[in-house]
């Protein structure tokens, strides 16, 4: 399978230590800054009806606005209660300044 890499926004518009919400590919994700690097994740939390984007990044820890669940913004792993289910994450790609995302 061909991995499709969409673009996302501009290296400099990810917020460093913080969260940003961008559309691709049809899709609302979540674009974290964190040392240098940049992750990407469903911008749903999958508990609730929130978005990540809204909540509070502190490390590789995104925290849900609504019920105060954190996933790990790495590899998605929801990392306490009330959170059951992991959120989607996608590659991340930088070229020229922009960020590709794998979706």
């Amino acid at each position: 399978m061909t991995v499709q890499w969409t673009k996302a926004i501009e290296r400099d518009e990810v917020p460093e230590e913080d969260v940003i919400a961008v559309e691709a590919g049809g899709k609302e994700i979540a674009l974290y800054g964190v040392n240098g690097e940049v992750y990407a994740t469903d911008n749903l939390c999958t508990h609730g009806n929130a978005r990540l984007c809204d909540g509070f990044l502190t490390g590789h820890e995104i925290e849900c606005p609504l019920h105060q669940g954190r996933f790990d913004v790495r590899d998605g792993r929801a990392l306490c209660s009330p959170l059951r289910e992991n959120i989607a994450t996608y590659p991340v790609r930088i070229e020229d300044g922009v960020v590709f995302v794998a979706l």
